[in-house]
């Protein structure tokens, strides 16, 4: 399965205390990069939520954005301070021994007192929270997953037709060259009949001229070697992961390979062709770059 470097994925839930919203969206990139945008609260989630996306994604420039809306009006709740309310009391009676004066403190009075009832925010259930942050943004991910692997079918089949194409063009230059060198040979034999105005020819110095030229223009080796990357691109293709490195350090040799028959040729068919194959295999390399 091949996956491509771009791809997007949203994912929300909604409760009757919270909405939680996530989306994922990458570009090419040669190495992973995660930037996540979210509200402070969930800075504490910061190291989790990235291993947890590192599980679904090895490249790529990755955004991360996460809202959040709080339904439950703040979570305010009521503290009543036995121990402060205690002392006041305390306060109170010393007053009135000390006065002689009565002690008429009610609970309205007690509770009106600094500090007695004070409204705070409830604690956060850190892991229940986690458990309702970290389901939002894994189904996030499965989607953004889900979008990669479609482009990165259209990806492979694209660059199975590139693949193709290139061994043909490989075919016709392997079997052109016969051709070429007896196209040499017959040159060769017309410019010496010329030179030698009817005399015998040296057929010996003929075929050691062509044997010097046809080792000259021989891309045999090069063309067994394009051969073999295209197999190996085609057979990691099939295989999939994340290949894209590894088929672009074989696009680089085949790159390598088509320069070579091309300084080599002195036939312009076979010119035709590898610069046809130069283009085509710099086609592959931009496609690769977009595969994980």
């Amino acid at each position: 399965m091949i996956k491509s470097m771009t791809g997007f994925g949203r994912c929300e839930v909604v409760t009757s205390e919270c909405k939680i919203s996530v989306e994922i969206k990458a570009v090419n990139h040669r190495y992973l990069d995660l930037s996540i945008k979210m509200p402070k609260k969930f800075n504490y989630f910061e190291a989790a939520i990235r291993n947890l996306l590192k599980s679904y994604i090895q490249r790529g420039k990755v955004d991360v954005f996460i809202s959040y809306e709080d339904y439950t009006e703040g979570n305010l709740c009521l503290r009543y301070n036995r121990s402060l309310a205690a002392e006041y009391m305390e306060h109170f009676r010393q007053m009135e021994e000390q006065f002689g004066i009565p002690n008429d403190v009610t609970v309205s009075k007690l509770a009106s007192m600094p500090e007695v009832l004070v409204m705070e925010q409830e604690p956060e259930d850190e892991d229940a929270m986690w458990r309702q942050l970290s389901a939002v943004v894994e189904e996030a991910a499965k989607k953004f997953v889900d979008s990669r692997v479609q482009e990165g079918e259209k990806l492979k089949a694209d660059l199975l037709g590139k693949l193709s194409y290139m061994e043909e063009l490989v075919d016709f230059i392997v079997e052109r060259s016969p051709a070429i060198l007896t196209e040499y040979r017959q040159r060769l034999e017309e410019k010496v009949r010329e030179l030698l105005a009817g005399a015998a020819m040296e057929e010996g110095r003929i075929a050691a001229e062509v044997t010097i030229y046809a080792d000259k223009i021989c891309v045999d080796e090069e063309m067994v070697r394009l051969r073999s990357h295209i197999d190996a691109t085609r057979k990691e293709l099939e295989v999939g992961g994340s290949v894209g490195r590894k088929l672009d350090f074989i696009a680089q040799e085949m790159n390598r390979e088509a320069n070579t028959t091309l300084s080599k040729s002195t036939d312009l068919q076979t010119s035709d062709r590898a610069i046809a194959l130069k283009t085509e295999i710099e086609k592959v390399r931009e496609q690769i770059q977009n595969i994980e």
